[in-house]
């Protein structure tokens, strides 16, 4: 058995750590990109594609007048310029997407107006730069709408007693004997959970328009209808009711075809559901922007209003284009990449194996689905639902698994988001004078880890759309209200044909960490502070966490030595330090507070290859990213992200109480014994009560090799009986009080016992109820500490690395650099405070 990271193939020793790793700092996903992108455009060619829209209202026009216009080819012929258009890369690549929306809740009906379809298929089609193309030139990366239900066009699934049905959009086989075997389950799962089934209807679509690739993977595509069940009745709760319902039954379509083997592993063995809702409907597939409305011939129906249409035009990065990966996704269409998902995945997992089970699966009854979606599992129980999160699935699938998740759990749309993709609060001079606006951040911070872009999310639920801005704030967004009280988001501007500047009353864009939203019932538009103050006052934040958080300040360093020379020494050499760590790393760190810096080139092995003996960390490295974005410079990173961590029983992120800020807060992972008998005064009745519990990860050296499985297992044992009684810090410690103690034991890696503990709660469903500190000698540059929180740890208390921080300081060559200026001068507590920072900068 062997652990594979970034190509690096681990040691035998290292089998105890699960192959699935935990990482705020590795970033994941599949690092090959589709070999067939092309999405270079010319300018007359995206003039001429803009231009078949110049008469929206007409749609007997073709889309794509010929071939060429299908074509991703650079070969048209452009008017001679004097003015040097820059460099071919940057001039004739497009990429990141395009996405935006458009709604109008004052025109039109209850239903709203075919109007805002075609002004959302006009700007999808004026999007196709951003988007890219199969290795055919026809085939799209994927683009689609998400609308409101077109209510006049399925007026023939309607009726007085079910107003407005669910529909399913589904993917299905070709093949009718494989089609007709997924109806009948799709109908018996449907009927099993009081949902009658109204009819189907196959989606009419023109395929001769689709590229050759798209063509060969087309799935056929249908709709289906169920009425609400009886026993939900037609008010808005209800309706919120029945849309739970909707959403649990989905997840149990797959559930049912796999037991019955319905899973066909070739090109025809599609089945996905793309929307299934009694408020949202998707349309969308392998296809350029407007092939999209020649493909769907509904799109070009006069019956099909709608209030709203979110677009996307997508250019994949990190999975190969298919149909089901097109998007908007079912509550999302995200223009840019997940660089945490590894990490965010994880910690998912980890938190729905903390909910609790249910025995009552009564997928209808309206407290019931709600406790589901709030306090049930819904990831780890793959014979009643799908899973929540897979890794086999795009970031952006598995972004809106959760988003969509939250928002069935009673949260608003916009809440959900501004948990799961936080801004950069702290600091923020916007935010001086809407304190509930950082208290409800500096909540959900607490309980819930950043989903980081690059990225801009447009969303709805059906009640409301809108769209946000990452905390990094790399991706364009721009908005523009008129009159007549439509709202358009989009990528970039001049995406809307005819669009009059004087009917313009309103415009801007979005910045960093920044949200705007639509309220689709009124038609209130609300601009960042107003959407995130309406969220952030529904619960008293920061009165809770004035009551229930406990907070670490960074305390003063102890200037007392633990150990003497010839002790700390030895020490340093059974932990594996080497001569340079001491003289090259900690004398940067201690003296001058940064890293230290080496020439470029490193001629020496790798260390799965070397022959001599290595840390365990360095069998361990940061993979780039997982898709094209450059290294953000650490002087934004400085800005936008905190190294702020929590202690404690995390509650659940779906159903928000006082209890969820009762946290102990951390400022730095890096920690000091000070603050480590800060922390242990919490456990204190009279102070917060958080229970602590020390398990050392020594074992005696004549147990020899074996000794390292038995330490393991035992330390799993009693991680696991330690957080059943209610231990809410547990501390991992490798320290050896003197001599005899370091002669007589040896330790389990750091590394190795926090990911061996860290999984093992997971699989007990016990993560969530307790922070890890890793207390150790072990660690001592920026790599070990980023390893180690990336594998599961909270803190760090690296009491070596400090001891031979105060050993430095006293040395005499130290005291002399000092004195003679070569090195800044600096106290003991001073040179330790320079290492912390070191190591967070790092």
């Amino acid at each position: 058995m062997r652990l594979v990271l970034s190509g690096l193939r681990a040691p035998a020793a290292l089998v105890f750590l699960s192959a699935t790793v935990v990482s705020a700092f590795v970033p994941a996903g599949n690092q090959a990109l589709s070999s067939h992108r092309s999405s270079s455009f010319t300018a007359v060619e995206s003039q001429q594609q803009n231009s078949g829209f110049a008469q929206p209202s007409s749609w007997s026009t073709d889309y794509c007048k010929s071939d060429s216009r299908l074509s991703m080819s650079t070969t048209t012929k452009q008017s001679e310029s004097t003015m040097f258009d820059g460099p071919m890369a940057l001039t004739k690549e497009r990429d990141a997407c395009g996405v935006g929306f458009i709604a109008n809740t004052q025109s039109g009906e209850e239903f709203g107006t075919h109007k805002v379809l075609q002004e959302g298929l006009s700007a999808l089609d004026c999007m196709e730069h951003r988007g890219a193309c199969g290795g055919d030139g026809v085939s799209g990366d994927g683009a689609g709408i998400m609308t409101q239900i077109p209510w006049k066009l399925f007026k023939d699934y309607k009726s007085e007693s079910c107003p407005q049905p669910g529909v399913g959009q589904i993917f299905l086989p070709r093949d009718q004997e494989r089609r007709d075997a997924i109806k009948e389950v799709i109908e018996n799962v449907c009927k099993a959970n009081e949902l009658d089934f109204i009819g189907w209807r196959e989606v009419p679509v023109d395929t001769a328009v689709l590229g050759p690739l798209a063509r060969a993977a087309a799935p056929s595509i249908w709709q289906f209808f169920v009425k609400s069940p009886e026993r939900l009745n037609n008010d808005d709760d209800a309706r919120d009711g029945f849309e739970r319902t909707l959403y649990l039954v989905r997840r149990r379509f797959d559930v049912e075809r796999k037991k019955l083997g319905l899973v066909w592993d070739d090109d025809d063995g599609e089945v996905y559901v793309a929307s299934f809702s009694s408020r949202t409907i998707v349309y969308k597939g392998m296809v350029q922007s407007c092939v999209l409305p020649q493909f769907y011939k509904d799109l070009k129906d006069p019956d099909y209003t709608t209030k709203f249409v979110i677009y996307h035009r997508r250019f994949s990065t990190n999975t190969s284009p298919r149909w089901p990966l097109a998007q908007p996704m079912r509550v999302v269409g995200h223009n840019g990449e997940i660089n945490t998902l590894l990490g965010n995945v994880n910690w998912i997992k980890a938190r729905e194996a903390s909910k609790g089970k249910s025995d009552d699966m009564d997928l209808v009854d309206f407290d019931n689905t709600d406790n589901i979606v709030t306090m049930c599992n819904t990831q780890d129980i793959p014979a009643v639902l799908e899973p929540l999160v897979d890794l086999s699935r795009s970031d952006s699938a598995n972004l809106d698994g959760v988003f969509e998740l939250m928002c069935q759990s009673r949260h608003r749309a916009p809440c959900a988001l501004m948990a799961l993709v936080p801004t950069a609060y702290e600091n923020e001079p916007s935010l001086k004078n809407n304190p509930e606006i950082v208290d409800f951040y500096k909540f959900h911070g607490g309980l819930l880890e950043a989903w980081d872009g690059p990225a801009l999310l447009v969303f709805s639920d059906g009640k409301s759309i809108g769209a946000s801005l990452d905390r990094n704030g790399l991706r364009p967004a721009r908005f523009s209200i008129k009159k007549d009280g439509t709202v358009y988001m989009m990528s970039e501007t001049g995406v809307i044909p005819n669009l009059d500047e004087a009917d313009i009353v309103q415009k801007g864009r979005l910045g960093p960490g920044q949200m705007i939203n639509v309220d689709l019932e009124t038609g209130e538009f609300k601009d960042n502070i107003k959407i995130k103050s309406e969220i952030a006052s529904r619960h008293p934040y920061g009165e809770w966490i004035a009551n229930q958080r406990k907070d670490i300040e960074p305390l003063e360093f102890p200037t007392t030595r633990l150990y003497d020379d010839v002790t700390a020494t030895f020490a340093q050499g059974s932990f594996g330090w080497g001569l340079e760590d001491i003289g090259m790393q900690i004398s940067d760190m201690a003296g001058s507070a940064k890293e230290t810096t080496y020439s470029m080139g490193d001629d020496a092995p790798i260390a799965v290859l070397s022959e001599r003996p290595h840390p365990i960390y360095s069998y361990f490295k940061q993979r780039f990213a997982q898709v094209t974005n450059p290294p953000i410079d650490p002087l934004r990173e400085g800005v936008v992200m905190s190294l702020g961590m929590t202690l404690g029983k995390k509650e659940s992120i779906y159903k928000v109480s006082e209890k969820g800020a009762r946290l102990i807060h951390l400022k730095s992972p890096v920690l000091n014994a000070a603050e480590m008998e800060n922390i242990a005064d919490f456990a204190k009745p009279e102070n917060g009560g958080f229970k602590q519990t020390i398990i050392s990860t020594r074992y005696d050296i004549t147990d020899g090799p074996a000794g390292i499985k038995t330490s393991i297992d035992h330390l799993c044992n009693k991680a696991v009986e330690e957080v059943r009684a209610g231990a809410e810090v547990l501390i991992l410690s490798d320290f050896a009080a003197d001599q005899a103690t370091l002669d007589a034991t040896t330790y389990v890696s750091p590394l190795l016992a926090v990911g061996a503990v860290h999984h093992r709660l997971i699989e007990e469903g016990l993560r969530m109820d307790v922070g890890i500190i890793a207390e150790t000698g072990a660690a001592w540059s920026t790599h070990h500490f980023a390893c180690l929180v990336g594998y599961g740890a909270n803190a760090v208390h690296p009491y070596l690395a400090l001891e031979t921080v105060r050993q430095w300081h006293g040395l005499p060559r130290t005291q002399s650099m000092m004195a003679a200026g070569k090195l800044k001068e600096a106290s003991v507590e001073e040179a330790q405070q320079n290492y912390r920072l070191a190591i967070e900068n790092g």
